[in-house]
């Protein structure tokens, strides 16, 4: 559903913002480095599934792995379409992502390698499932051409996922595929609790304000207990365990 008004946040009611010029600066200025960071993922994990290309267990996790690294492409330049109505900023927005290297992106998940085939599992289940969280929460954003973006990655992003539970669950119990339950668990309690570090400060002053801007319709610790109870029965059903909450956490 697309909607001309905004429907949360202090500004609830009005029409929403369709152009860049129209903005207040500190809605501006908020926008303008959400968006570079989202498009940095986008790049980022592009770069952590290319050598999985060629040496994914099957033809059909290579064919998956093919299609995440177009999807994640195509969904950072949507990013930077958008960037580009920020004028000289956003210009110099794009500059850096267009020069950001391995292991030198704004969230730590993007910075670690897949040395394993259970990692590119466990990341697309846990980690891109925060992806869908955070893409749930533009839905039907304050600024339109955000907003407008969102369905067709929601949709892609579901493959992702889906394709990463798929092959953890073979890992763990499929003994014909790759791997064993014990190799499953590792990944999970590798990957889980970068997962859950990546919505953020539990009472940040940035959470707070995109919801009153209504740009994200969840602040971070709202998110993030959604998603915990979303995990825990996915990764029951596959015989494996969600570390506790606080274990290996770098953010809280």
């Amino acid at each position: 559903m697309m909607t001309r008004e905004i429907r949360w946040g202090d500004m609830r009611g009005i029409r929403k913002f369709e152009h860049v010029h129209e903005l207040p600066d500190d809605y501006r200025d908020f926008l303008v480095r959400l968006l570079w960071v989202q498009a940095d993922t986008e790049f980022a994990s592009v770069q952590q599934h290319r050598p999985w290309l060629d040496t994914a267990p099957s033809f059909e996790d290579r064919w998956i792995e093919a299609r995440i690294i177009a999807d994640e492409m195509r969904h950072g330049w949507q990013m930077i379409k958008l960037l580009e109505d920020f004028g000289e900023e956003g210009r110099f927005y794009i500059n850096d992502l267009f020069n950001r290297k391995e292991h030198q992106h704004k969230l730590d998940s993007f910075n670690m390698d897949f040395d394993t085939w259970e990692d590119v599992a466990a990341f697309a289940c846990l980690v891109d499932r925060v992806g869908m969280f955070q893409l749930r929460s533009f839905q039907e954003c304050s600024y339109a051409p955000l907003a407008r973006a969102i369905p067709l990655m929601i949709t892609e992003e579901n493959l992702h996922i889906g394709a990463g539970r798929n092959a953890l669950n073979r890992i763990a119990n499929d003994p014909a595929y790759y791997g064993d339950k014990t190799m499953a668990q590792a990944a999970v309690d590798k990957w889980y609790p970068r997962a859950l570090d990546m919505f953020g400060h539990s009472g940040s002053a940035g959470s707070e304000m995109a919801v009153s801007l209504g740009i994200k319709r969840w602040r971070n610790e709202e998110a993030r207990k959604m998603y915990v109870e979303e995990v825990a029965p996915i990764l029951e059903k596959m015989g494996l365990v969600a570390p506790e909450e606080t274990a290996n956490r770098r953010i809280l």
